[in-house]
């Protein structure tokens, strides 16, 4: 077994979660600080958008209050792909089974339009897929929930070929990577500013997963109440959560 992989396996460990809840552990990859978040196939992760009646929910408290009228609530909870500025979102969304926004094949500009961007889903059954944007077009995977955004950070076990080890573009960025069998998925967000390159990696070689995408950058917030974090700030668009009882 090489080095990356006992260090991998040995993060998944400390990492692996209780049931019901997400384990989030501060992990430090190449030197740099992250927050890490993993939820498994069967526990009740949702995306949001709106509510009941329609409002836009956008932040975290007001997806709590509504959760808590079913004697719910949130364990962890991150920004899930990009937004317009009326907070709709850029790409495909899936809430609970029903389409709110079509899939964009197209190239663009923006991180969003970086090609190959990519969908998160999380099926049916419970298990989570990432899969680039014309892929998941073809393969008409039916999705509980499902985000679109971009660019893919890795595929395949590969990083984007556009990411630079050198580039100077560096914010606090968020994402999200799943398993190769999709029983796991693991939600990062960096602590400071950090490039394409080096966020991917925490993903393909501290995490050990084969595919990763990227969710937004300088406006990433997190909620994760057992590690005293509770992001403020403009309304959100998509927000990823894990609920409990």
């Amino acid at each position: 077994m090489t080095t990356r992989a006992r260090l991998a396996l040995a993060l998944l460990a400390v990492l692996s979660p209780g049931t019901g809840h997400a384990a989030c552990r501060e992990v430090t990859h190449d030197r740099q600080a992250h927050i890490v978040c993993e939820v498994t196939a069967g526990q009740d992760v949702r995306l949001f958008l709106n509510g009941p009646d329609g409002a836009l929910l956008g932040s975290f408290g007001r997806i709590d209050a509504m959760l808590a009228a079913e004697g719910r609530k949130l364990a962890f909870a991150m920004n899930a792909g990009m937004y317009h500025r009326d907070r709709r979102p850029v790409g495909l969304f899936i809430e609970n089974g029903q389409q709110i926004a079509p899939l964009v094949t197209a190239a663009g500009p923006g991180n969003f339009g970086m090609r190959p961007n990519g969908v998160f889903c999380i099926r049916n059954d419970g298990r989570f897929t990432i899969q680039e944007s014309r892929a998941w077009a073809e393969a008409a995977q039916g999705c509980r929930y499902a985000t679109q955004s971009g660019p893919m950070l890795v595929i395949d076990g590969a990083l984007h070929p556009r990411f630079l080890p050198d580039s100077a573009s560096r914010y606090v960025r968020n994402g999200v990577g799943v398993s190769a069998d999709g029983t796991r998925a693991m939600f990062a967000m960096s602590r400071g500013r950090v490039s394409f390159h080096e966020f991917a990696r925490l993903f393909r070689d501290g995490l050990g997963l084969a595919q990763a995408l990227y969710f937004d950058g300088n406006i990433s917030r997190l909620y994760a109440p057992d590690l005293g974090r509770n992001d403020f700030g403009f309304p959100m668009g998509p927000v990823v959560g894990l609920v409990t009882e």
